[in-house]
């Protein structure tokens, strides 16, 4: 039943974001081994109301050698919004960085938010050489409506890419540019080896922890599960689902 649902609510979401959810889970298959991940209890697929109009929530993630969890959300409130939510958490042991991409969409069709970025969780706020290499020798990619990142925002490198699509065309240029980014970490990704140091591994965690913590400042997010949910259960899905980080 749930597989049902599932496909269903994609194939009903804005077409931008049910592309780029196709497409997130086919880089993953193609470039690392992944396995199922556990979620917590019931938060793989949540159904609520925001103002009157109906709230699913559906959680897909997984996990790889290299990633402790793989994490896709998809959302939709009504006829009126439709959201992609991604991000890629590394195992400690592995220093990347931490790929995260978001869409929102709003009615007429409209994508009102698209942001996707690489952020660095070292000391020094840099990505690694084999990232900034990579990443340095992509195209300028223009984009008629850019947007300012949130004052949280010091966690994003300086390739993140926030914008408001114009028109289709830009929309195609954002899916564009999210591809070349996950394709570039998975391939690094899948050749990158363990750390051995446990001060290396305690630095990659107190960066992920500081990812997670500013993220969780995300005002607009904790109100709407707030106002479908409670309190309680909003902050239990910001902290064990959204943005959960090794202690």
């Amino acid at each position: 039943m749930l597989k049902s649902m599932e496909a269903s609510l994609r194939s009903r979401q804005h077409p931008l974001i049910h592309r780029l959810a196709d497409c997130i889970e086919e880089v993953w298959h193609k470039y690392l081994d992944i396995s199922p991940y556990s979620v917590p209890e019931g938060l793989g697929y949540v159904e609520g109301h925001l103002e009157g109009e109906r709230l699913i929530i559906e959680n897909h993630c997984y996990q790889a050698p290299q990633f402790r969890k793989l994490h896709l959300e998809l959302a939709q409130v009504g006829n009126g919004l439709d959201i992609l939510h991604c991000v890629m958490f590394p195992n400690p042991e592995y220093a990347l960085p931490i790929f995260g991409t978001d869409l929102v969409g709003g009615r007429g069709g409209i994508i009102s938010a698209a942001i996707a970025d690489l952020s660095p969780v070292n000391s020094d706020r840099t990505l690694p050489q084999p990232y900034y290499q990579a990443l340095s020798v992509l195209s300028d990619v223009p984009f008629s409506q850019p947007r300012a990142l949130p004052e949280w925002g010091d966690i994003f490198s300086d390739f993140c890419l926030f914008v408001r699509p114009g028109d289709a065309q830009e929309e195609d240029k954002f899916f564009n540019r999210v591809r070349e980014f996950l394709t570039i970490h998975c391939q690094i990704a899948s050749q990158e080896q363990p750390l051995t140091s446990n001060l290396d591994i305690t630095k990659v965690i107190a960066g992920q922890r500081n990812y997670c913590t500013k993220q969780q400042q995300n005002d607009k997010t904790r109100r709407v599960l707030e106002k479908s949910f409670g309190a309680e259960w909003a902050d239990r899905y910001m902290n064990t689902m959204l943005f959960d980080y090794v202690a």
